[in-house]
């Protein structure tokens, strides 16, 4: 019997849900089945969607936004923490107000989306999923990013704690990517010879794409891992050749 995964009668919330990794995830959701809301502090030009406008850092505004899905749709099944992110700044350099806007994106905002999300999956007979997108900063050194490193390495602690407390209703897991192509790469890496000689740094060969990220989302909140809850999904390509190696060869 051929393996399917059908999200149909599910409603999907995706932060950060209007571009890169979010978009693709968003995507991905709605073809297997589900009606997915996508929020941000913006509204795109157009989407595929609906769009409901959240600063996710405002835990009154994640409130109201998880109320309002619920109320018009009558249920959450599936809730995806994926806004985030963080220019490079050292550390040294970093003010108090920049270390606190980081951590407050990317850790604190996955906790108020989380815990929201849960007040209405636990009044749900089926439940829910919760899926927090981490990264593979927060479990390997984030040189130029410390703050934002630290902060998903607190979401994936948090994902691990919660998991325990809010079971068997709720599964909470995370997906830490590793480095994902989005619309911005191109800039950040320095254009395509950069993102070239970055690719060839990693196993596979390649950067990730949003749909590998989205595909392991669609797992995470289909039956399919119905057995899997406090788990961090590590996608990264074969992860990084370890530096004394290549100092190693010369």
């Amino acid at each position: 019997m051929p393996i399917t995964v059908d999200l149909s009668g599910q409603v999907a919330l995706v932060t950060g849900g209007t571009k890169g990794i979010g978009a693709g995830i968003a995507d991905r959701l709605a073809e297997a089945g589900a009606t997915v809301v996508v929020c941000g502090r913006n509204a795109p030009e157009s989407s595929a969607h609906a769009f409901q406008a959240c600063d996710v850092r405002d835990a009154d505004q994640v409130d109201a936004l998880v109320a309002a899905i619920a109320t018009e749709h009558g249920r959450l099944d599936i809730a995806v923490n994926n806004a985030g992110g963080s220019p490079t700044v050292p550390a040294a350099d970093a003010s108090p107000r920049f270390t606190e806007a980081i951590v407050r994106l990317n850790l604190l905002a996955a906790v108020s989306v989380a815990t929201a999300a849960n007040g209405v999956m636990q009044a749900q007979a089926s439940g829910g999923a919760i899926v927090n997108i981490t990264s593979v900063s927060g479990l390997r050194p984030s040189p130029g990013t410390a703050a934002y490193g630290a902060a998903k390495a607190g979401v994936v602690s948090f994902t691990q704690s919660v998991a325990v407390e809010w079971a068997p209703k709720v599964r909470v897991n995370c997906v830490s990517g590793g480095l994902v192509a989005t619309e911005d790469s191109l800039d950040h890496y320095g254009g395509t010879e950069g993102l070239a000689r970055v690719a060839a740094t990693v196993p596979a060969g390649r950067f990730g794409r949003p749909a590998d990220i989205a595909d392991a989302v669609v797992f995470l909140a289909s039956p399919l891992s119905s057995y899997t809850s406090g788990t961090n999904l590590v996608l990264h390509g074969g992860g990084e050749w370890p530096a004394f190696l290549r100092a190693a060869e010369g």
